[in-house]
């Protein structure tokens, strides 16, 4: 996310990058001046619970989880990639690398850094590089995803230039597992849904979304975003439970899809007017030419929100805060938005509150902007909701004690006071040394 100067000489810093953590419970930003970690776990009120300004122009910052382990990148070493755990104001270890580095992604198992044309694979524990993918299709936008669940660890990649390909990569075992034809012209974006097993991708053009099964690569869902004109889609990602899928472009409407299967007949279980429409389409669809046919058999977005501005490049990501489902919208000019989704009927998403990111917390508090004291209708409808929505028994993660396995498996009530957050002395990855030999500077803060 590109920042932009302020107007009529004002010192303010811009704001670089935005990106939200693997469970979408912390926001870090990268500003002109250094980076900033923000919680956001609650509606009301976002905190802001790191900041740096010792390295300018960050233009990548990354958090594990909510672990203190974050990466970070700026524009005066474009090539150096910086790990810290920034509880303890150490810097872990850097690297550095052949040319400008254009993303990082990381889990609990793999830190993943990708070039124009390569890809590297760290193991996070001990930063060993463990393999280099050179000669990658040219990605000039570095678009790539890793798999948050370090159990199923699959990383994802353009596999051509000129065409919507994507390498679907085991960065555990190390071997390419399928190549999905995903669209005509090239990628614009790609996530994994938590549990690594969907991958939803959107190509340049921006009007079809389109969701595949992982490992296997077959097409599940196909979304239509619009037909009138083509967006630049910046941002994909899946609700914690899968059900949903948000896109935001650089235009001033999100969208929010469904991902529901209908009964072997094609039809809801209730019979609704949508339903019969839906019916009288898909039998005239036979009769039709096929790309027209197509377009019909898409599924159109279930909810949407219409942000203040267009042309601001944007993050998005679905949360459950407060046990409710969010959208939260992270723009370029400096603001976070909080939206209520109503998960029964969708419809126009209600912005319940905006934050602005580079101010202090005390002049934060004081230019909130919320809906007022009343609860809008889609949030009564959203509240109504059994707070028992579908969430998964148990969490993958690793042990108080930093230990990784494959698999682990991590009974939910041990979190349930909140976020996985590790003791300090002993915070996962427990590394002691830099690999490539460089210096490691304890007195350095992040």
């Amino acid at each position: 996310m590109e920042g932009e100067d302020g107007a009529g000489g004002a010192c303010r810093p811009g704001l670089g990058c935005a990106s939200f953590n693997q469970d979408s419970t912390s926001l870090a930003v990268g500003t002109k001046t250094g980076y900033r970690l923000f919680s956001v776990t609650a509606v009301d009120r976002l905190e802001c619970i790191h900041e740096s300004a010792e390295s300018p122009d960050v233009y990548i910052v990354e958090r594990l989880f909510s672990s203190s382990l974050v990466v970070v990148v700026s524009q005066a070493m474009p090539r150096r990639m910086n790990v810290y755990h920034f509880k303890k104001g150490t810097e872990i270890c850097n690297y550095s690398y052949s040319n400008t580095i254009l993303a990082v992604r990381l889990n609990r198992q793999r830190l993943v850094v990708c070039l124009e044309e390569s890809i590297y694979i760290h193991n996070i524990k001990d930063m060993k590089l463990l393999k280099t993918l050179l000669n990658t299709p040219p990605n000039p936008s570095g678009l790539c995803a890793l798999s948050i669940n370090h159990s199923n660890s699959y990383l994802a990649y353009p596999g051509s230039a000129t065409i919507g390909e994507i390498i679907v990569y085991d960065a555990n075992n190390l071997n390419t597992v399928t190549m999905i034809p995903a669209h005509d012209s090239p990628l614009a974006a790609i996530t994994f849904n938590a549990s690594g097993t969907k991958l939803a991708s959107a190509s340049e053009r921006g009007t079809v979304i389109r969701v595949f099964s992982i490992p296997e690569g077959l097409r599940l869902f196909e979304f239509r975003r619009g037909m009138k004109r083509y967006v630049n889609i910046s941002s994909l990602s899946f609700s914690p439970d899968a059900q949903f899928l948000c896109a935001s472009s650089n235009t001033e409407t999100v969208h929010i899809f469904k991902l529901e299967q209908h009964g072997p007949s094609g039809e809801e279980e209730t019979p609704t007017w949508s339903a019969y429409v839906g019916k009288m389409f898909t039998a005239a669809s036979s009769y039709l030419p096929s790309q027209v046919s197509g377009m019909m058999s898409q599924d159109r977005a279930f909810a949407t929100v219409r942000l203040h501005t267009a042309g601001q490049k944007n993050v998005c990501t679905l949360a459950t805060i407060q046990k409710l489902p969010r959208l939260l919208v992270a723009s370029s000019d400096e603001q976070l938005f909080i939206y209520n989704i109503d998960p029964q009927d969708g419809g126009e998403c209600t912005l319940v509150q905006m934050h602005r990111l580079l101010v202090s917390d005390e002049e934060r508090e004081e230019a909130a902007v919320s809906e007022g004291p009343g609860a809008p209708q889609s949030y009564a409808a959203t509240a109504a909701i059994p707070t028992s929505a579908p969430v998964s028994a148990t969490l993958t993660g690793y042990s108080e004690d930093g230990g990784v396995s494959r698999g682990e498996v991590i009974p939910e009530h041990e979190f349930a006071a909140g976020p996985v957050c590790l003791d300090d002395e002993t915070e996962f990855p427990p590394i002691n040394r830099c690999r490539d030999g460089s210096r490691r500077d304890k007195s350095r803060r992040p």
